[in-house]
């Protein structure tokens, strides 16, 4: 957005730094906890950059049968890649794919080595997997290619529309129409229950439960018809599916391998609404940022989430906080302003006093935030009754707020929310309610300047206010058992509502401390840029 477009906020200055700072400080702990750990899921990742892929006759992927064979003998304090190419160079097995067949049933002896073979072992992983991340850095410049060629969307915000069947064969002519029919973003939602499971489905699937498995050739099918579509319509649309859950390491590689644009990807989200272990989240997200800065993915957070649990007025200052700490944890694993889809959403309720006010100057307070990111504008759900003309109108409202305020993505909202899975015929209504608003209102941006100390800046201010005082008390606090301030307040029950202890949740058993020797060429080359 342009400075001429930019609405104006009139904050402190000194009190945005102060945030930031605050931020930076509640987060260091966590980055070196992930730092100083690794997760079966980091490592399986790592071996998919290597090019291993497939599954077993019950589905099960390989590269979940290697890490737990390595995992069995040696542990993974030290990486996975060190015992499997030792394995490989002792002629265990003739490839990678082989030696993870013969591993699933106790084909293959794995050790530690020593010496000259510790070197040559990972010399030789650090070859393999930095294949798999020169693949990314083609695939980025693919897109950039192809955005350059076909032309872009001709204006912001993008918007961001959801197809999600459960057929991947389904959903590409609705994500085609849908594209046709204006929108920019395409998001597959995944398969209910997919961010529980700890290994990835493979293959191309028809089954999924309102919505979609995210699977690498699901990913690679989607990307090509909208590429084919992309060039039909002369420009560029884009695609989102979802980094989150016990394969949040594993699903961000694969999309950086088959070119997708965007990926759901919180530091909370997991923790929160999905019950998985907040370290096990912390490690899996850290490594999951680096693939998408790497492969120069957009990520969308999930604030939005927070205030279907917690009330949007009373809880505004805890959704400023989270899109601080994200905006800390995607800049330290390498994410730029515009790669920063901070998520916040139209959730107030409509019979308050004021709630659209109050909407704008929550929605103002973010783009005054992060004047370069993308910010990700979520629309009604909490309070969409079943009245679809009730729920049209507040759409339009939430479109509005969108175009006044400048955000960068726009999810079409649906007059059917919570009512039925949305028809064809509701998204093209949808679809046109935001075209007409768009069109109507976009340029508001230049005329929209609330008086200095008019409700809204007064408002956004104090939300402002709030969020440093909940960042100064999570600094300050600690707990008995030593754990970093934000896990405690994270335990506390903070955010959404929702208390989540660090020594709980699921997949807590799929994480590892690292050894002095530990190594992966995955992160060292994500770190470096070798390969750039």
């Amino acid at each position: 957005m342009s400075p001429r477009q930019r609405p104006v906020l009139e904050v402190d200055p000194a009190v945005v730094r102060r945030a930031r700072s605050l931020a930076r400080r509640a987060g260091q702990p966590v980055v070196d906890l992930a730092r100083a750990h690794t997760t079966v899921s980091v490592e399986r990742a790592t071996l998919r950059l290597a090019g291993l892929k497939g599954a077993d006759h019950e589905g099960t992927p390989w590269v979940n049968h290697l890490v737990d064979a390595v995992r069995a003998q040696t542990g993974l304090e030290h990486g996975v890649t060190t015992p499997v190419w030792d394995a490989l160079r002792r002629g265990q097995a003739p490839d990678l794919l082989t030696l993870a067949q013969k591993a699933s049933s106790g084909g293959v002896s794995f050790r530690l080595p020593e010496g000259s073979d510790l070197r040559a072992s990972r010399r030789a992983a650090r070859v393999a997997v930095a294949r798999g991340v020169r693949t990314m850095d083609r695939q980025r410049a693919a897109r950039e290619r192809m955005v350059a060629t076909v032309g872009d969307a001709p204006r912001t915000p993008w918007v961001y529309l959801i197809v999600a069947t459960g057929d991947i064969h389904e959903d590409i002519p609705q994500a085609r129409a849908a594209a046709e029919a204006g929108a920019d973003v395409i998001a597959v939602i995944r398969s209910t229950g997919q961010s529980l499971l700890d290994f990835v489905p493979e293959g191309a699937t028809r089954e999924g439960f309102a919505g979609t498995y995210a699977t690498q050739e699901n990913f690679r099918l989607m990307r090509a018809a909208l590429d084919e579509t992309s060039r039909r319509l002369g420009r560029y649309v884009r695609l989102t599916n979802y980094a989150s859950g016990l394969c949040m390491p594993e699903i961000a590689t694969l999309a950086g391998l088959e070119r997708l644009d965007m990926m759901l990807n919180d530091s909370m989200y997991g923790i929160l609404f999905r019950d998985i272990n907040p370290v096990r989240t912390f490690v899996d997200q850290r490594f999951s940022r680096q693939v998408h800065a790497r492969a120069g993915i957009i990520i969308n957070t999930g604030e939005d989430n927070y205030l279907t649990t917690a009330d949007a007025v009373e809880a505004a200052h805890t959704v400023t906080v989270s899109q601080l700490l994200n905006e800390y944890f995607a800049k330290e694993a390498g994410l730029e302003d515009w790669q920063l889809g901070l998520g916040h959403a139209f959730e107030i309720d409509p019979d308050l006093p004021d709630s659209f006010r109050t909407e704008l100057a929550h929605a103002l307070l973010a783009r005054r935030l992060f004047p370069r990111a993308p910010l990700k504008w979520m629309p009604p759900t909490k309070h969409m009754t079943g009245d679809v003309f009730r729920g049209y109108l507040l759409d339009g409202f939430f479109n509005l707020a969108g175009a006044m305020t400048g955000q960068g993505i726009l999810l079409v909202g649906m007059m059917t929310e919570a009512v039925v899975t949305p028809w064809l015929s509701d998204r093209d209504l949808a679809l046109q309610n935001v075209r007409y608003v768009m069109e109507a209102a976009g340029g508001l941006t230049e005329d929209f300047h609330p008086p200095r100390d008019g409700f809204i800046q007064t408002r956004a201010r104090q939300v402002l206010s709030e969020a440093v005082d909940l960042l100064e008390g999570i600094v300050h606090d600690s707990d008995a058992a030593g754990d970093p301030p934000l896990l405690a307040a994270i335990a506390d029950g903070t955010f959404g509502a929702m208390k989540r202890p660090a020594t709980a949740g699921k997949g807590l058993d799929g994480v590892v401390v690292k050894a002095g020797g530990y190594d992966n060429p995955a992160t060292s080359l994500l770190e470096e840029g070798a390969t750039r």
